[in-house]
């Protein structure tokens, strides 16, 4: 057989160490039964009832964390479709001025208890056309706030977003107090 000529020297071709490139960590290798040991963790907490309850507390006063902010229009607690500086202005506008739209719903109200009298033919048959031309204010008055906004939204910010005039709408048609979020504005200040 044939000898390996850099065995010669009674050394073995990579046995040799080169000092410089080893370094320790610095302390010694853990044994099985302390890694082991630092794994080992209980099933079932010791006390889940007092964990639980922690749990439940902390959730609730996220929960309430995110409703106080909603309601003071803080944008990173306000929903996708409430977020912007152009949503912002349009509930602000909303919230400065007062129109028939927004007593839309305690009018209908009224309108429905007036028709369980059915003894009295002429409050029906009243109380039903007035409920028609409630209807036909409303929409006048929400088409007529679509073209204001629109005015104003392009002054402003140059163009408008999609779907600024359902979100009109919708924030006009609702009781003030009814509203999230809560009106920042007082009526008659509008943005600038």
């Amino acid at each position: 057989m044939a000898r390996n000529p850099q065995a010669s020297d009674g050394t073995s071709p990579g046995t040799e160490l080169n000092q410089d490139s080893v370094s320790g960590k610095g302390r010694p290798t853990p044994t099985r039964k302390e890694k082991e040991a630092a794994r080992k963790r209980p099933l079932v907490a010791n006390d889940r009832a007092e964990r639980r309850r922690q749990e439940r507390d902390a959730a609730a006063a996220q929960r309430e964390r995110q409703r106080i902010g909603q309601a003071n229009g803080e944008e990173k607690f306000l929903p996708l479709r409430d977020r912007g500086p152009q949503r912002r202005f349009i509930r602000d506008y909303v919230d400065a001025r007062t129109g028939i739209s927004e007593l839309f719903f305690p009018i209908i109200l009224l309108i429905l208890v007036a028709t369980f009298f059915p003894q009295y033919p002429v409050v029906v048959i009243t109380s039903t056309l007035a409920m028609y031309v409630v209807i036909l204010l409303v929409l006048i008055d929400v088409v007529v706030l679509g073209f204001i906004i629109r005015k104003r939204l392009i002054e402003k910010f140059g163009s408008t977003e999609k779907g600024f005039r359902l979100y009109t709408a919708m924030r006009a048609v609702y009781f003030r107090p009814m509203r999230l979020p809560k009106p920042q504005v007082k009526r008659g200040v509008y943005p600038v």
